[in-house]
């Protein structure tokens, strides 16, 4: 995906022979977006209708404004979890002004998006790092867990938390209702099996199903097994999202944390779907479609969304070929608000408990953190920040302490770069690390000292020290100390100050202090504070290969 974004990009190419594979495609995610759809609303207190209205528009959307051929669009456990977080600071009185924040939370969101495309923030996708981002969503995972023991348990206690949930659980032990634990732990079991069984037909289908057939056969409700109830009938109607006395700066520092998750999550999604599909995912036009999803949830009384990594993936195991397999499934989804609203009435509230429970498992990630723990125990222990936000302080507080572990991953990498010495190695052009190569030796009074990344305020004092610890131990006969900056991408004012002191300690030593392969930017900056002056024309080499030859003229 090259150049500017255009509408309609998920049709490119579409041909009238794709009609039956988009077709097949269209059902297959309808079918499992219904369970799903109906399932997630119940995470942040929502009625079930909202999650089709959401599911609908959503995929409407991203069929018109989306990047992608295959990306399917819609409820997302994680994104649902911090909706629940925001929702809960807010003051709402009835279900109505509950649907309506949440609607008004998918428009922010949507707008942030757009936003966010317009001034090419999608560079700010290469900040979620992977280890915080599979820690935070596995601690998501089990805040959805926790919150489905109301559901299997019958029990209404406080699940804020795992410790206090688990606590409240043991104190109400003996109120729980038997029937609805052994259904959704029937449910969940099904679930397992079916996905370990690689079942043709998905597993939240079959157990919308058979819970739903059981129930209107066994008589559930009449069991005291708790059901979705009444949904209104018909197609959702158009309605701007209003304010009504909601605090302006909830909504949208709500909104903000909101558009984070689904953000990262989403373009995870986006660009893993793209690798598999051969393709480029382009971050700044998925935020296009990602933003007119939203903004069309919003509009038609649903909540926020991100990328399905389900109905994608059922999107394309039954090669759907274009967004056309997005506006079946959307009209798939209408059918059964019209005509199958009787059967989902009777839907067991302890089977969308197991159909979540088991979604959030799936989000548990151990491969890619034993993963983690092997390849670096920093970025693990950075991961289960991410995760024990998420759990211990609440998602929406979670998502704050996940932004500011990637900000301090950032800093921990940049505050101490590395540093070698340099030397030559008889017979060979160039200049070798000599803790790497045995044979290298150090030129006899000159001293070549690479420092491997950017020097900025927040690591000068450090680089400092490094650079008058490498000058303490130099053999007295040494004359020159050259600095190579080939890997200096960044200096700023306060590291051309300290240059200033370290060329001027340097030379109170007797030794001379020079510069090769200094990048544009970074001479810029040096030029400007006067470090070049200092330091002399004749000590300023462009290529370190200059640096010998000019040491042995003047040696």
């Amino acid at each position: 995906m090259s150049g500017g974004w255009r509408p309609g990009e998920g049709f490119a190419g579409f041909r009238a022979a794709w009609l039956r594979n988009d077709a097949m495609a269209g059902l297959a995610v309808a079918a499992v977006s219904i369970p799903s759809a109906i399932a997630y609303p119940a995470i942040a207190g929502l009625p079930p209708q909202v999650g089709i209205y959401a599911s609908m528009m959503a995929l409407v959307a991203y069929a018109l404004f989306g990047p992608s051929r295959l990306l399917m669009m819609g409820p997302d456990a994680a994104t649902m979890t911090v909706v629940a977080a925001v929702l809960a600071t807010l003051p709402l009185a009835t279900m109505e002004d509950r649907v309506a924040a949440a609607a008004l939370l998918a428009v922010g969101v949507g707008i942030l998006c757009i936003l966010a495309s317009a001034l090419r923030l999608g560079i700010l996708a290469a900040f979620l790092s992977r280890p915080i981002l599979v820690g935070f969503i596995s601690g998501v995972a089990i805040s959805i867990l926790i919150s489905q023991i109301n559901r299997i348990t019958g029990l209404g206690i406080d699940t804020d938390g795992l410790v206090v949930a688990l606590i409240d659980l043991a104190r109400n032990a003996g109120s729980i209702h038997w029937p609805s634990v052994a259904l959704g732990v029937a449910m969940f079991v099904l679930l397992q099996l079916l996905a370990a069984w690689r079942s043709p037909v998905p597993g939240p289908v079959v157990v919308v199903v058979a819970a739903t057939v059981l129930s209107a056969v066994l008589d559930f409700r009449g069991l005291g097994i708790k059901v979705v109830g009444e949904i209104p009938m018909g197609l959702p109607a158009f309605s701007l999202p209003m304010m009504k006395g909601l605090p302006l700066q909830e909504l949208v520092q709500g909104a903000a944390a909101i558009w984070l998750v689904s953000f990262g999550a989403g373009i995870v999604t986006a660009r893993s779907f793209a690798a598999l599909g051969g393709f480029r995912a382009d971050v700044n036009k998925e935020l296009i479609g990602f933003g007119a999803s939203n903004i069309a949830a919003g509009c038609f009384s649903g909540f926020p969304v991100s990328v399905s990594d389900s109905r994608t993936a059922i999107n394309m195991s039954v090669a759907g070929r274009s967004q056309a397999s997005g506006l079946f499934a959307a009209l798939v989804l209408g059918l059964t608000l019209i005509y199958l609203n009787d059967a989902v009435r009777l839907l067991p509230a302890p089977a969308l408990g197991a159909i979540l429970a088991s979604a959030a498992v799936s989000l548990i990630d151990l491969r890619g953190l034993r993963e983690i723990w092997r390849i670096s125990r920093v970025e693990f222990a950075f991961a289960c920040i991410g995760l024990w936000g998420a759990v211990s302080l609440g998602v929406l507080r979670g998502v704050v302490i996940a932004v500011f572990a990637t900000l301090a991953y950032v800093l921990l990498q940049e505050m101490r770069p590395r540093d070698a010495a340099l030397g030559r190695i008889a017979g060979s052009a160039g200049f070798f690390k000599l803790h790497r190569r045995g044979d290298a030796a150090a030129v006899p009074g000159l001293a070549v000292h690479i420092v491997q990344g950017s020097m900025l305020f927040f690591n000068v004092e450090y680089v400092q020290a490094r650079l008058e610890a490498v000058a303490h131990d130099l053999p007295p006969s040494t004359r020159w100390f050259i600095l190579d900056a080939s890997a200096i991408s960044q200096i700023d004012s306060t590291a051309a100050a300290m240059l200033k002191e370290v060329h001027a300690s340097f030379a109170k030593a007797g030794i001379a202090f020079g510069i090769a392969e200094l990048h544009h930017e970074p001479m810029t900056i040096l030029k400007r504070a006067g470090v070049l002056d200092e330091i002399g024309r004749d000590m300023l080499f462009d290529d370190l290969e200059e640096v010998l030859p000019a040491f042995l003229k003047r040696a």
